[in-house]
């Protein structure tokens, strides 16, 4: 199966159920100006309201594309209303494209399907690394000096999440958020488990304890 994340700051309509079509296996994530990127392990795309509560759209697709976790992806404006010189101004931006809202579920589907998925769209990202410690993307394998590290898929992706964002804190819902795993409903203390095997494998492996507890708060990957 072929993975697209779809990133929505815009309102849906007709809910964001995972969906399954032929090849591809598409992820929905509802997303605000504020909130932190989930785990993204596909081909990009994000579907941006004209007008935001905390900013204007053109000011989010403008982030996006100076975030290298984000610059590769397809953005989609999603227009107010069919106006000229909106449009143009959507693309000079920086987005791809444009469509009318409201946004619903049928017709984003019919647009994200009915592009074209290359090889180059799998996430834009292969290696990501922290000090000695690395993830490899494409392999699906993290390693310390060279040496592989064994980790199961959930300890692997919570690895790959927080080196991309390296000393910031996060919940136990914020993690469950981030690996989508929502539905069904995760028990919190369940992350207390991918950390502790995280841990036992990172400093098996001579990489140490770079997770670190915050009281009250949540986890912290440290810089190496």
């Amino acid at each position: 199966m072929r993975r697209i994340d779809i990133l929505l700051a815009s309102e849906l309509s007709g809910g964001h159920a995972p969906f399954r079509h032929g090849e591809f296996d598409v992820a929905f994530h509802p997303w605000t100006d504020v909130a932190e990127l989930p785990l993204i392990e596909g081909a990009l795309w994000i579907f941006i309201d004209w007008v935001l509560p905390e900013m204007s759209g053109l000011e989010l697709c403008r982030r996006v594309r100076a975030d290298s976790l984000t610059s590769h992806a397809h953005v989609t404006m999603v227009l107010e209303e069919d106006n000229l010189e909106d449009r143009k101004r959507a693309l000079r931006t920086g987005a791809d494209d444009y469509m009318v809202g409201p946004l619903a579920r049928g017709a984003l589907l019919d647009r994200v399907l009915g592009a074209r998925h290359g090889e180059q769209d799998s996430t834009g990202i292969r290696l990501l690394a922290q000090g000695d410690l690395m993830v490899d993307v494409a392999a699906f394998q993290a390693r310390f000096k060279g040496k592989p590290i064994s980790l199961m898929p959930n300890e692997l992706r919570l690895l790959r999440y927080f080196i991309e964002h390296p000393g910031r804190v996060f919940s136990r819902a914020q993690l469950i958020s981030a690996l989508g795993k929502q539905e069904p409903p995760v028990d919190e203390r369940t992350v207390d488990v991918w950390i502790g095997r995280l841990r036992r494998a990172l400093r098996g492996a001579g990489a140490g304890n770079p997770l670190r507890t915050v009281r009250s708060l949540g986890y912290v990957f440290d810089s190496l």
